[in-house]
Parts: C-alpha cells; sequence; structure tokens
C-alpha cells in the first residue's frame, strides 16, 4: 500500500468529533420537533375535551329544567284533578241530600192542612186519635228523610230562618224576639227550605 493511500484512509480526529455533534445536533432538533407536535396534540385534545364538557354541562341543564317543569305540570294537573273530584262528590251528596225536597215542599202544605183539622174540636174521640196517630207517622216520616222545624216563639229574630210579616206590642216576649208562629218553618238536612212566618214583639 502507498503512503498517499493511508493518507486518504485516515481520518482526522477533528472532522470525526464535528460529525458525532453533527448528528447529536440532528436527533435533539427531531427529538424537540416531536415534542413540539405531541404537546400541540395534547392541546387540542384538552381544548376539544373541555368543549366537550361545557356541552353536557349545558345539556344537563336543560334536561334538569325540563324535568321541573314536567314535575311542576303533574303537580298541577293532579292539584286540579283532586278539586274537580271534590267537586263532583259534594255535587253528587247535594244531590243526594235535597233530591226531595221538591216533594218535601209540597208535603209541608199536606201538614199544615192537617195540623189544622186537628184544631176542630169533635166527639168522635176515636176519630180524633186515629187521625193523631196518622200525622205523627208522617212527622215521623219527615224527621227520618232529614226534616226539622225551625224553633221561633221566643226565639230571637233571624232573619236566615224567620219571616217577619208583622210586628206587635206585646209583653210575653222581649223587644225582637218572635211573639207568634203564623206558618211553621222547615229545614232540610241543614239547609232552610221554608223559613218561618211570624210577628215580632216591638
Amino acid at each position: 500500500m502507498t503512503e498517499e493511500k493511508k493518507k486518504d484512509m485516515e481520518i482526522d480526529p477533528d472532522e470525526k468529533k464535528e460529525e458525532k455533534n453533527t448528528d447529536v445536533r440532528d436527533t435533539e432538533e427531531g427529538t424537540g420537533s416531536c415534542e413540539g407536535d405531541g404537546t400541540a396534540g395534547q392541546d387540542e385534545e384538552a381544548k376539544e375535551g373541555s368543549d366537550g364538557g361545557s356541552e353536557d354541562a349545558a345539556g344537563s341543564t336543560e334536561s334538569k329544567e325540563e324535568d321541573e317543569a314536567l314535575e311542576l305540570k303533574y303537580m298541577r294537573l293532579m292539584a286540579d284533578f283532586q278539586n274537580y273530584k271534590r267537586r263532583v262528590e259534594k255535587e253528587k251528596s247535594n244531590i243526594y241530600a235535597y233530591a226531595n225536597e221538591e216533594i218535601v215542599n209540597d208535603l209541608l202544605d199536606v201538614l199544615d192542612n192537617f195540623e189544622r183539622a186537628l184544631e176542630h174540636e169533635t166527639d168522635d174521640i176515636s176519630f180524633k186519635e186515629g187521625m193523631d196517630m196518622i200525622f205523627g207517622q208522617l212527622k215521623d216520616v219527615l224527621t227520618g228523610s232529614g226534616v226539622e222545624e225551625i224553633k221561633a216563639v221566643g226565639e230571637v229574630f233571624d232573619p236566615n230562618f224567620h219571616n217577619a210579616v208583622m210586628t206587635e206590642d206585646t209583653e210575653e216576649v222581649e223587644s225582637g224576639k218572635v211573639s207568634e208562629v203564623l206558618q211553621k218553618g222547615y229545614i232540610l238536612k241543614g239547609k232552610v227550605i221554608r223559613p218561618a212566618m211570624v210577628k215580632v214583639a216591638n
């Protein structure tokens, strides 16, 4: 081998060191580039995750508001239904309670005439006793149907129960009280179906 060829094959140490440094720099730049790309990708993923979380939170809030609105609507419907149910039950109860009001009013006139007939004197004792018995039965039937006689004589005049058609000066009762009943009044299951027609003391 000639001397020239040996020189060509020999590598200068400084050149070898420079090449090694160049390789290291290239490796670092590549690593830095990869790290930069990875960081950017993570930032984008974090941003997307944040946007997705905001959308989920908004959707959850809307869903909660819808549930509350539906619950409020349901509660109102239930309240309306309960009020309707109570109203229907009350109307039905009133129908049952006062279904006989018209016939009772008609029977009151019969009762009045019966009482007037019994006030007349008669020599036939058995006849009178029989009429008293029938009259008592009629009153029992009316009482069983919820009919009550309105108290009047000696009571303080009450326009809710008494119909004053006359006044009179009397010492038998105090002023403002009922002194005489001209026509009896009656109540059917708490409802005045005919007020008592009365005289009131001055």
